[in-house]
């Protein structure tokens, strides 16, 4: 029997391939154990270990099968591409997976009675134009994304709301941790080119509310055991570029300062289309929990960027500030309040 201050169990989690899910598998694995389920899809055979269970989602069979089998009573929705051009240039791809394989898993949810958290994204808005007075989106602006994948993730927020009313559907912006493949996070794609000692062009007025995913994860512990629904937006408090994201991971990874370039999104073509500031509004979710539930990214402010050159000589810096993998993890993935365990990459297990 499932106690009080447990979600309901068994829990499905779905797009463990990605950051948020990743993180999410791992946060309620050691929690929960055995209870906690993680499927990917059975092409992506190296993301494997106890309680990881290849599923093709979009097929409605095999759903149908792991829900016979496991009566989950909770699902973490986060499965879908955010592989922005492979979505524009293939847009039955982008449905599937972010639609049908969504809508396959929640059809099942909703005849098991199960709680639904679902995960979708700042990019369901086309983004403003960078203005310190923009306050951020709320829940009632009208969805007008740019992208086929901002697109097909509105549809998803729709296919989960009409088979699940019960269910809540948090729009977050980039969860802020290591990913399984070491390059499917922002932080981790940032870092990969630089060690490498390739170029990596990010965007001046491509704004995020980013979040820790020690954070993220403790919402969602959170949310499972309320009664919750609707849509919320889950960003964090600290509004941030893509090149001052990159100008941090440059600086704590200790990489060389002129690898990274920046410019504005419409310089950089048109393939694939970019938002522009898409800063969340969260105020709804903190009112209604009476509490903030991110920490600022950055956690630190002597490590937010105050010009384009600050990388190259970043001043008021910790004293005992150092750089390197060992920083990123305990500075960029962790929450240095409150840390939790990072997740073995692809890399790190072999």
């Amino acid at each position: 029997m499932t106690s009080p201050n447990h979600p309901p169990l068994p829990m499905l989690i779905t797009g463990i391939a990605g950051v948020a899910g990743f993180n999410a598998f791992h946060y309620f694995r050691r929690r929960y154990g055995d209870k906690v389920i993680g499927v990917r899809q059975p092409s992506m055979w190296p993301l494997s270990g106890p309680g990881i269970i290849p599923c093709e989602l979009t097929d409605s069979l095999a759903v149908q099968q792991l829900w016979q089998e496991h009566r989950f009573g909770s699902v973490i929705s986060s499965l879908g591409s955010c592989r922005l051009k492979s979505c524009e240039t293939d847009p039955d791809m982008a449905y599937r997976v972010n639609v049908l394989g969504t809508e396959n898993v929640l059809r099942h949810a909703a005849r098991y009675d199960a709680r639904v958290l679902h995960t979708s994204i700042d990019l369901v808005f086309a983004g403003r134009e960078p203005d310190e007075s923009h306050s951020g989106y709320v829940e009632t602006d009208r969805a007008d994304p740019v992208t086929v994948y901002g697109a097909m993730m509105v549809r998803a927020e729709q296919v989960v709301l009409d088979q699940c009313p019960d269910a809540c559907v948090l729009r977050i912006s980039l969860p802020m941790g290591i990913s399984f493949n070491g390059h499917a996070g922002a932080i981790d794609w940032i870092a990969s080119r630089f060690k490498q000692g390739k170029p990596a062009t990010l965007y001046f007025d491509e704004v995020r509310t980013p979040t820790f995913t020690d954070c993220l994860c403790r919402l969602l512990a959170d949310l499972l055991n309320r009664p919750l629904a609707g849509i919320y937006h889950a960003g964090g408090p600290r509004r941030i570029s893509l090149y001052q994201i990159a100008q941090v991971v440059n600086v704590v990874g200790g990489h060389d300062p002129s690898l990274l370039h920046g410019c504005m999104r419409r310089q950089a073509g048109p393939m694939p289309p970019r938002a522009g500031d898409v800063s969340l509004n969260c105020d709804k979710l903190v009112e209604y929990l009476g509490r903030q539930p991110f920490d600022p990214w950055p956690i630190d402010d002597r490590l937010v960027p105050t010009h384009r050159d600050w990388h190259h000589a970043p001043d008021d810096l910790p004293e005992d500030f150092q750089v390197g993998e060992q920083s990123v993890a305990q500075l960029l993935y962790q929450n240095p309040r409150r840390p939790e365990p990072v997740p073995k990459s692809r890399r790190q297990q072999t």
